[in-house]
């Protein structure tokens, strides 16, 4: 549901027109509006914002863990069309125990390593991503440090042993 704020947004109110029921929420903040996405619908809500409404830069995936709260996850897609200057940001909340979307490899080349990067650092996985490996820490590290439930000084490691 598109929140009244955002209904002069040509872009949001475009997007609610073509996928009812795909936006659950938003705002607008120093006119940068911000809609939360079902999880299911990511892919073609990002294939239908680059092709029809023209944010062909993705300029970041991140994630933020809201532990203690559920949903835990949210994953952040940062949006930017050049030929009109505007940038747009895209929300989808996750479960501990569903910790998964669609990837958006498909929609745009460059969410390769960035959604690595969030595998990697929080542990979310990304299906249909071409390599899912980690990028920062050593493949086999354990755990994902970004967490909020990781440990402040990190778990034992030895590198006398490499």
């Amino acid at each position: 549901m598109l929140p009244d704020e955002l209904k002069d947004h040509a872009g949001a109110s475009a997007l609610d027109a073509a996928f009812p029921g795909a936006i659950t929420g938003g705002h607008a903040e120093r006119n940068e509006p911000t809609l939360w996405v079902a999880p299911a619908r990511i892919v073609e809500v990002c294939r239908y914002l680059k092709d029809q409404q023209r944010f062909v830069r993705l300029s970041a995936v991140t994630a933020v863990d809201w532990l203690p709260a559920a949903p835990r996850f949210e994953v952040v897609y940062l949006l930017h069309s050049l030929e009109r200057n505007q940038r747009l940001r895209l929300k989808c909340w996750l479960s501990e125990s569903e910790c998964e979307i669609d990837s958006v490899t498909g929609v745009w080349r460059t969410a390769d390593w960035y959604e690595r990067e969030v595998f990697d650092l929080f542990g979310v996985r990304f299906r249909n991503h071409p390599g899912l490996t980690r990028i920062l820490m050593p493949s086999d590290w354990e755990g994902h440090p970004l967490r909020k439930d990781y440990p402040v000084h990190g778990y034992k490691y030895s590198y006398q042993d490499e």
